[in-house]
């Protein structure tokens, strides 16, 4: 983790910001890092890093995703991307795809299964709950249309059961769905605190209608309004400016105003500086929020 993984996705993150016109002092105090450190980062060439991550069995593309997501939570909240970084790290030794890289290094190791143990497949609790979630995802990755309404963050599915009352209780999916040649795939199984943003926004929009169990984020553009629209949902929009607070912003805002604001069941976010347009629809549980963005979806490809 220390050696290869985090200096290789933190110099793939630092390339992006860099293309996202991100002053070198800027990168380095949002990655906790020397600006010195960000300039070898930017002039290195990153092929050394991807090679580094091919060892640990992330290719080139599943990097870029990986890098794609940290920078968005990056911008959002540096927490976030911790979240989201943990996350990634445990679906790869989970899935025993730096064991390899491991044994060359320590031979001693040649036996251990430890990691694939306590963060593989096999862990978590509430079966019945995962199973939902995964249900729920298979409904989305088998849709032909459902990647049109993805956004360039990509989606996440969080579901909270009855007494979820932190990120930590929430199931989503780490890593995120993100698309596949023209297809919406989830690399990782879903699991307890996997989201932060998405969890914490279902937590909140619960604390005022306790019968939503669960949240997807999709893309918000014009047309998008108007299948809203079509659809008769319930809207709140927040966005355009957001409230001079620390932390996530989105959340902020949706503080600010939900506290007054009628019945909704789906949550607008019009974006701001940095931060990309996002629809947040709500439902009762997984798999019904699931049915919903399907819907959505179909609606969509008809207005194109």
């Amino acid at each position: 983790m220390v050696d290869s993984f985090l200096p290789s996705m933190r110099a793939l993150v630092a390339r992006r910001l860099s293309a996202d016109s991100y002053s070198q002092g800027r990168i380095a105090a949002l990655l906790g890092l020397t600006q010195a450190s960000v300039s070898m980062y930017l002039t290195r060439d990153p092929k050394k890093h991807l090679g580094s991550l091919r060892e640990l069995g992330v290719d080139r593309d599943e990097a870029e995703r990986y890098a794609a997501l940290l920078t968005e939570d990056l911008k959002k909240n540096p927490m976030y991307a911790v979240a989201t970084l943990y996350s990634i790290w445990n679906g790869v030794i989970g899935a025993g795809r730096a064991c390899g890289a491991h044994r060359q290094r320590s031979p001693l190791l040649a036996g251990c299964d430890v990691c694939m143990k306590v963060f593989g497949p096999e862990r978590a609790h509430g079966e019945t709950a995962i199973e939902q979630m995964e249900s729920a995802v298979r409904m989305i990755e088998s849709s032909a249309v459902f990647v049109r309404v993805m956004p360039e963050v990509s989606v996440n599915l969080a579901f909270a059961e009855e007494g979820a009352s932190s990120a930590a209780d929430v199931i989503a999916i780490p890593g995120r769905v993100v698309k596949v040649r023209g297809l919406a795939r989830s690399f990782m199984r879903p699991e307890y605190g996997a989201s932060t943003h998405l969890a914490n926004v279902l937590l909140e929009v619960r604390r005022r209608f306790p019968g939503f169990g669960a949240a997807m984020n999709l893309r918000y553009d014009q047309r998008m309004g108007l299948v809203l629209k079509r659809m008769n949902a319930k809207q709140l929009s927040i966005g355009r400016s957001y409230p001079d607070a620390s932390g996530d912003k989105v959340l902020a805002a949706l503080k600010a105003v939900m506290s007054s604001a009628p019945e909704f069941d789906s949550v607008v976010d019009l974006g701001g500086a940095g931060l990309e347009p996002s629809l947040y629809v709500f439902a009762d549980d997984a798999v019904d929020v699931a049915r919903r963005a399907l819907r959505i979806a179909q609606l969509y490809v008809k207005k194109a």
